[in-house]
């Protein structure tokens, strides 16, 4: 059973990708802390049409093909409908799904103890950084 699965999605506007966020997601995966599910980039053309482009596929996303899983397709047609939604055209954005790894054992103890997940969510930077704010200046 999956410890936690959790999804990102990283927008590269005008397709201004270089590439340095490699390192940073090899490092989680080689730490042990994420393991890669699945990872399809998708693009938006200048006419608005969306296209979804797997890492294996194009020689400018080789850099990704290191941090590929094992499982794959876990990201269809509609997450990638859902995706290029928010992209502006001529943009492009990166889609994630990996698991927790360093949640397991935490995951473990829920179910140990006859707990279940019930709901999650990311808290945005710019509330996370309000709230950091506000807290100092509170203490």
């Amino acid at each position: 059973m999956a410890a936690s699965l959790e999804y990102i999605i990283i927008g590269f506007p005008e397709n201004d990708f270089s590439g340095e966020i490699v390192p940073g997601l090899a490092a989680l995966v080689d730490g042990g802390l994420i393991r890669i599910v699945d990872m399809v980039f998708v693009a938006k053309g200048d006419d608005g049409s969306a296209v979804a482009l797997e890492v294996d596929e194009h020689d400018h996303l080789s850099a990704f093909v290191a941090l590929q899983g094992d499982v794959g397709g876990v990201i269809g047609p509609d997450d990638i409908e859902h995706a290029a939604e928010s992209i502006a055209d001529g943009s492009s954005v990166l889609m994630i799904v990996w698991e927790d790894l360093w949640a397991a054992p935490f995951a473990d103890a829920v179910r140990r103890a006859g707990g279940e997940f019930i709901e999650g969510g990311r808290i945005p930077t710019e509330m996370a950084d309000e709230l950091e704010s506000v807290l100092a200046d509170a203490s």
